[in-house]
């Protein structure tokens, strides 16, 4: 990661909510269909050595991703995402929620609420991050920062390498 670019990774475990903001060395544009087009996600949303594979994603209001975080060894960890609120280009949120291959939801979920902006030519995410459950937050915590962390910054190449493209 450039050391000029933003990166605050906090949680707040009375409120149940994590909080992280990112800045990319991309137009807002380019960060935002990184975030909704799964074409892109899957190149970028899995924690090396795993990888991001989504069975179909219709990114609307009321619209849901299913995917599947995949192993080296084939073991799928499979999660639902609905779309409950879009502003293009700048916001979204969404209620996640690990599944089974079946799209059968493990509660509780989450809530994710995502906002995009630009100045400068670098694009700030903040995203919010509230756990329905402390004892499932307390759970993910350890693995969650490190994987997403790692997850950002398969972005972070992935935004360089098609920036250079256009």
């Amino acid at each position: 990661m450039s050391n000029d670019l933003l990166f605050d990774f906090t949680v707040d475990k009375t409120a149940k909510t994590v909080y992280i903001i990112r800045e990319f060395n991309a137009a807002q544009s380019l960060v935002w269909d990184a975030f909704t087009k799964a074409e892109l996600l899957d190149q970028w949303g899995a924690p090396a050595p795993m990888r991001a594979k989504t069975k179909y994603m219709d990114f609307k209001v009321g619209g849901r991703r299913f995917y599947a975080m995949i192993s080296p060894d084939g073991q799928a960890r499979w999660a639902v995402q609905e779309y409950t609120s879009i502003t293009p280009i700048t916001h979204f949120k969404m209620y996640n929620a690990f599944a089974d291959e079946n799209e059968n939801r493990e509660l509780p979920g989450s809530e994710w609420d995502y906002t995009f902006s630009e100045d400068k030519g670098k694009t700030k995410v903040n995203i919010v991050i509230f756990n329905e459950s402390f004892e499932r937050m307390e759970q993910l915590m350890e693995g969650f920062k490190i994987g997403f962390t790692m997850t950002l910054t398969n972005l972070e190449n992935l935004l360089s390498n098609l920036s250079v493209k256009q």
